[in-house]
C-alpha cells in the first residue's frame, strides 16, 4: 500500500515535468502491463518519471522511455543481451537503427537504443539515450526493468553460438557421451 502511495505520489509529481508523447502499443490494454509499470523505478539514470499521452507507457523524461504490449518478436538473428542470471535472466533485442519496429521516438536513430523484450508476452520496449547511459553501461539501465518484466514468466530465452554448438553436439551424440579418441583394449 505504501509503494502504491509513493508511486502516485510520483505520478503527481511528474505532472510538473513535460509530457512525453509516446504511441501506445497493439496490446497496451492487457492488465499485465498496468503491474509493469508499477514495477518500474521512480528514477533511471538520473531522470525523474514524466507523464506520458498513452496507456501503458512511461518515460523518465525524454531520456527513457518503456512502452507495453507489443507483439513478442519471433526467433531472431537480432543482437540480443542478457541481464541476470537464472530465474531473474531477461532477454532484450537490440533493434537497428533502420529496423521497422523502431517507434517514432528512436526515429532517426542517433543517440538511442532500442531493445524490444524477448521471450515475453506481452513484449515490452525501451528506448534509451546516449545521456542517459552517461559513463556507465547500457546493460546497467536494462536490469532496472528486471523486476518489472519478471512478472511475465519467460517463455523462451536467447541462444548464442555456445548453445548452438551444445545443442549440435547432442543431436550428433544423444547419449551424451563423446569420443575421447583412444582405442579400449
Amino acid at each position: 500500500m505504501k509503494r502504491a502511495a509513493a508511486i502516485a505520489a510520483g505520478f503527481l509529481l511528474a505532472a510538473c515535468s513535460p509530457t512525453v508523447g509516446l504511441d501506445p502499443a497493439e496490446h497496451a490494454s492487457d492488465p499485465i502491463c498496468a503491474r509493469m509499470l508499477f514495477a518500474t523505478p521512480d528514477n533511471i539514470g538520473g531522470f525523474d518519471r514524466s507523464p506520458t499521452t498513452s496507456q501503458a507507457t512511461t518515460a523518465w523524461s525524454k531520456a527513457v522511455t518503456m512502452r507495453c504490449g507489443l507483439e513478442p518478436p519471433p526467433p531472431s538473428t537480432d543482437r540480443c543481451i542478457s541481464v541476470g542470471e537464472g530465474e531473474d535472466r531477461v532477454d532484450w533485442l537490440n533493434l537497428d537503427a533502420d529496423d521497422p519496429r523502431l517507434p517514432s521516438n528512436a526515429q532517426g536513430g542517433e543517440g538511442t537504443w532500442t531493445f524490444l523484450s524477448y521471450g515475453r508476452t506481452p513484449a515490452v520496449e525501451v528506448v534509451i539515450s546516449v545521456e542517459a547511459v552517461g559513463d556507465g553501461a547500457v546493460a546497467d539501465l536494462l536490469t532496472q526493468f528486471s523486476p518489472a518484466l519478471n512478472l511475465v514468466p519467460a517463455e523462451r530465452q536467447c541462444v548464442g553460438p555456445t548453445d548452438l554448438a551444445e545443442r549440435e553436439a547432442l543431436l550428433d551424440d544423444p547419449s551424451g557421451a563423446t569420443d575421447s579418441g583412444e582405442d579400449e583394449g
